[in-house]
């Protein structure tokens, strides 16, 4: 980092240390004489250096003989991986085994998974975002009657978001969605307001957008006018372009066109109109419109199907309708904390999810000896074997293979590492289990002194989708508790700007290209996000509006080298959605039970709560000798 964010990042903790994988955070913490607290560290976090290298060199090789050290420790359920479902798991075994001793394990060192929260100082006003899991997708018709029970359980009122969520702030301000056209890719920068396409999962009411006409939107594009003609068409025109074709016909020609190509091949937009939507769908699939097929485009809203005559997916459908406001300040981190201050007594104050926003977590507690539950970060599981009526397991920590002895354990870890831990699998499981290819993702925040220029340039949201970013945007706007989200463009804000590696590759599947993307991933370091940050902010809201070195006052980068979960391709998969996968992937093998949204194949929240619940059931269905001493 350079300036004035390298001084305070220096200043205010450990976050280049870490970023430099000088040490697991709790050794640095220690040594600097101070308790470790994760959510306020900047930098490079997420995947960071220190957390990804032993599950590595066990997936190239490298074996961990757990037979050679003995077991420190004797527990009733050891869960591996801290997120979401881990937590649930450990919750609802609590709820079975009142008395039960848990030991959880996470590699990274923060707990929530994907769940992370980041916080910032600025100018003595702690401001929250959302380093990965965001919201509550669609709690009132997506989430299981046992994925809501969690929420009463841990006191979260689903009613409560729509007062919290003030889906007023932006439109009463005049502020719209717009689109950056950058030079590279258009040959001018140009930012055009007013957008009015509807977005997946939306948070601003249809008749609040203050978007403008599509036609006099795209007019402003610097495009040329057969581009911009069949463009107004594409989000216009009542034409079936698949006329004759049965209702089948038609979904299963969707299925196997790319929406580029239906884009481009179906209603001949010129290349560079077709660019407008290419990084559109990164943030909700994470590939480009080469990736997607144009049957998940017209089930989630995008344009070109005005007169296809097909109904949409009904899951696509309720995401599409459903308001998407239940959306913490730290996003589903306040979910994960809940779990822990609920499994953990004492490390945090207070009870309900207004006062969960702003508790401070005492992170010295979270792993204290002789406490019913246990949760140890910066532990990565290298093996996991059923063995004389138990589990052995061993992870490795500050570099030493520990040894841990249970009753049962659940793998609520990236599925796709499984294959690896545990040596008792059938072919056809492991095979299931290895095909879950996850998307790397990438969500990057930019706290600023003031939102100024965005007011002054009309905007809330801007999609980039021939850039770097490929959305950026001002916060969601909630207040809970004592948190109150910044109303004066005056005051401080935390951007959002998502970057998802893609690679326009054709002739290969949508695994190789995942692949190829994380590795290009790995390869970035910090300051390309940060350099990438100033300048793509200062070229949509400058000149003169936006100096990134005197208006950015910290960077965070949220980098998931395995972000959302396999979810499918009928693009190039012979198996298309086949159920059969998952459920092969996630059967229970002696006492160990498989979770994580992965196992439902699904980067959501109330996925990775079914998970857990079905996992935990399996291991109680199938209680049986109590577990020997470990040998």
């Amino acid at each position: 980092m350079t300036g004035q964010v390298t001084r305070r990042d220096f200043l205010n903790g450990m976050a280049l240390a870490i970023a430099a994988g000088v040490a697991p955070s709790h050794l640095f913490a220690a040594r600097m004489g101070v308790a470790p607290y994760p959510p306020s560290l900047t930098g490079l976090r997420g995947s960071q250096p220190g957390s990804f290298e032993v599950a590595h060199a066990l997936r190239d090789g490298r074996g961990y003989d757990i037979d050679r050290v003995a077991a420190r420790e004797n527990v009733d359920l050891v869960v591996v991986g801290a997120g979401i479902s881990g937590l649930a798991a450990a919750w609802f075994w609590r709820q079975r085994r009142p008395n039960a001793r848990i030991l959880i394990l996470d590699n990274h060192a923060d707990f929530g998974g994907h769940a992370v929260r980041n916080e910032f100082n600025i100018g003595g006003r702690m401001l929250l975002g959302y380093g990965g899991s965001e919201s509550l997708q669609s709690p009132a018709t997506l989430w299981s009657e046992e994925a809501k029970g969690l929420l009463a359980a841990l006191a979260v009122d689903i009613a409560r978001f729509e007062t919290a969520f003030d889906q007023k702030l932006y439109p009463s301000l005049g502020l719209s969605r717009g689109v950056f056209f950058t030079r590279d890719a258009f040959g001018v920068d140009r930012l055009v307001t007013g957008d009015p396409m509807r977005m997946v999962a939306d948070d601003i009411p249809p008749d609040r957008m203050n978007a403008r006409a599509v036609t006099d939107f795209i007019a402003d594009f610097p495009l040329s006018a057969d581009g911009k003609a069949k463009l107004v068409s594409i989000y216009t025109s009542t034409r079936d372009p698949l006329p004759g074709l049965s209702a089948d016909d038609k979904r299963a020609l969707l299925e196997k066109t790319s929406y580029r190509d239906w884009l481009i091949g179906h209603w001949s937009l010129p290349a560079p109109a077709a660019d407008v939507f290419y990084g559109r769908t990164l943030d909700f699939f994470a590939v480009g419109t080469d990736g997607i097929s144009a049957s998940d485009a017209f089930d989630y809203g995008y344009p070109g199907f005005g007169g296809i005559g097909l109904e949409r997916d009904d899951e696509a459908k309720k995401e599409m309708e459903d308001p998407y406001i239940h959306h913490f300040p730290d996003g589903n981190a306040s979910i994960a904390r809940l779990l822990v201050r609920k499994l953990v007594p004492g490390v945090a104050p207070g009870s309900t999810m207004d006062d969960i926003v702003t508790a401070r977590f005492d992170y010295g507690r979270l792993d204290v000896e002789g406490a019913a539950t246990r949760l140890r970060t910066d532990s990565t599981v290298v093996a996991v074997r059923n063995r004389d009526g138990g589990v052995d397991l061993g992870y490795v920590r500050d570099g030493k293979l520990e040894r841990v002895r249970a009753a049962h354990c659940v793998l609520a870890c990236y599925n796709m590492m499984i294959p690896y831990l545990t040596k008792e699998l059938g072919k056809a499981q492991r095979e299931a289990l290895a095909s879950n290819v996850k998307a790397p993702l990438v969500y990057v925040k930019v706290a600023v002194r003031n939102w100024r220029p965005w007011v002054e340039r009309g905007v809330h949201e801007i999609a980039n989708p021939m850039g770097f970013y490929s959305r950026l945007k001002l916060d969601y706007p909630v207040s809970l508790g004592d948190y109150r989200f910044p109303r004066s463009p005056d005051e401080p804000m935390v951007l959002h700007l998502v970057h998802v590696p893609t690679l326009r590759l054709t002739g290969v599947d949508l695994r190789t290209r995942l692949r190829a993307a994380r590795a290009q991933l790995y390869a970035m370091p910090f300051d390309t996000f940060e350099a990438s940050a100033r300048d793509e902010l200062t070229r949509m809201l400058g000149p003169g509006g936006f100096d990134a070195e005197r208006d950015i006052a910290a960077i965070t980068v949220n980098r998931w080298g395995h972000g959302y979960s396999y979810a499918g391709s009928t693009l190039d998969d012979a198996e298309g959605d086949d159920e059969r996968i998952p459920a092969a992937a996630r059967k229970r093998v002696g006492r160990i039970a498989i979770a994580n949204g992965d196992a439902a194949w699904g980067p959501y929240a109330h996925a990775a709560i079914d998970e857990a619940h079905r996992a935990v059931g399996e291991l109680s269905a199938a209680l049986a000798k109590p577990v020997k001493a470990a040998r």
